[in-house]
């Protein structure tokens, strides 16, 4: 049995927790948000919202790691302290 994209996310989103736990102290403002946004059941995706100084260098190493576990990513720039990469899996 297989799973549905939105329990690979969810499993996917647990991973980088764990990887870049750092960024994501729990009494502190965190460098590295992740949401999953499901209204298209079909098709969720994983929004991870790097949130800091130098913001793309740390969305690169996400981006990479979320790569390498098979997802399929894209960028969302907004400045240089706001970028958000997406992932989603078949």
């Amino acid at each position: 049995m297989t799973k549905e994209p939105i329990e690979v996310l969810d499993d996917l989103a647990n991973q980088v927790a764990d990887e870049f736990e750092a960024y994501r102290q729990p009494d502190e403002f965190k460098d590295v948000s992740l949401v999953i946004e499901n209204s298209d059941e079909e098709h969720p995706t994983l929004i991870v919202h790097v949130d800091r100084e130098d913001a793309e260098s740390l969305a690169d190493r996400i981006d990479e790691f979320l790569r390498e576990h098979g997802a399929r990513t894209e960028r969302e720039r907004h400045s240089a302290t706001d970028v958000r990469v997406l992932a989603t899996v078949d």
